[in-house]
């Protein structure tokens, strides 16, 4: 049984000592206040999942950690992106992420906006940082990033979430916005790690259908949490959705269908690693039974 809480605290210190080496330093030119920005942001905690997730599928593939970290950074990078716009008064409009002051109300609204942008190009260049090998290369690391990142996928899920405020939507409606918004950012992270250990096609496809699934348990736990949970444990605000006017799962079926459905997603991520051994896939099972589980 592996430890999750320790795995998740080991691995956060090799990704943050990472992004260390890999960022901008803070007083760089030609702005220190950007650079402060990106940093106040991306190292102002947070349990690294989606890292954790690229190096574990990684192992998964039989490859390293040391081929992955750059994957691994890329992932966060772009996910602290999103989580400074995701906070900015024109779209949630929050003052708390991760126990602490959200990066507008620190660093004002442009400069936040700033930072967001910084991060998403620095996440390219770190992606292209990945070690190549006999089946993929930068070309391919680049590609996976921008396709499940941009406007078909974590960006288009955005903008269906930000078009659903203010009316009623079906299941497969709310379905549509978690699969983008969350679960194709979690898919890129286990897609990434696997490839950085040159993975079969079916190591591939297992995977993939393991994060979309672990990526809407995900999200539903999200939904949960802010009804059930308090700023103090989650590091911020809750009843987001109910005052910006969101239809989710939680309001449409109730919080015991949607922790039903959560437990039927995280099922189907279990599943989906039956193709490798069970060496290879304990962790990737033991991470999804925490997430599904956890208060944070």
């Amino acid at each position: 049984m592996t430890d999750i809480p320790t795995l998740i605290r080991a691995t956060a210190q090799k990704v943050e000592q990472r992004l260390a080496a890999l960022l901008p330093p803070q007083d760089a030119e030609p702005s220190a206040t950007l650079h402060r920005a990106m940093r106040y942001s991306i190292f102002a905690g947070g349990k690294r999942i989606r890292p954790l997730l690229c190096l574990e599928s990684a192992k998964a593939c039989g490859g390293s950690e040391h081929t992955a970290l750059n994957a691994a950074c890329a992932l966060e990078t772009l996910h602290t992106y999103t989580l400074i716009h995701d906070d900015l008064p024109c779209m949630d409009n929050d003052d708390l992420r991760r126990g602490k002051p959200t990066n507008h109300k620190v660093f004002g609204e442009g400069m936040a906006v700033l930072a967001g942008d910084a991060l998403l190009t620095e996440a390219f260049a770190m992606a292209a940082r990945v070690p190549e090998n006999e089946r993929y290369g930068v070309r391919d690391y680049v590609g996976e990033l921008a396709r499940l990142t941009g406007s078909l996928f974590l960006v288009g899920g955005q903008a269906l979430d930000l078009e659903g405020e203010g009316r009623p939507l079906s299941l497969r409606e709310i379905r549509a916005i978690h699969l983008g918004k969350t679960a194709a950012l979690i898919e890129a992270s286990v897609r990434l790690g696997a490839m950085s250990a040159a993975c079969s096609q079916q190591q591939l496809d297992s995977l993939s259908f393991y994060a979309r699934n672990l990526g809407l348990a995900f999200q539903l736990i999200d939904d949960i949490l802010d009804v059930t949970s308090s700023p103090e444990v989650l590091g911020k605000s809750i009843g987001k959705d109910e005052k910006a006017g969101k239809a989710t799962y939680c309001a449409l079926v109730g919080l015991e269908k949607a922790r039903a459905e959560a437990r039927t997603c995280t099922a189907q991520a279990r599943a989906a690693l039956n193709t490798f051994a069970e060496s290879a896939r304990t962790s990737l099972l033991n991470i999804a039974d925490y997430l599904l589980q956890r208060e944070f």
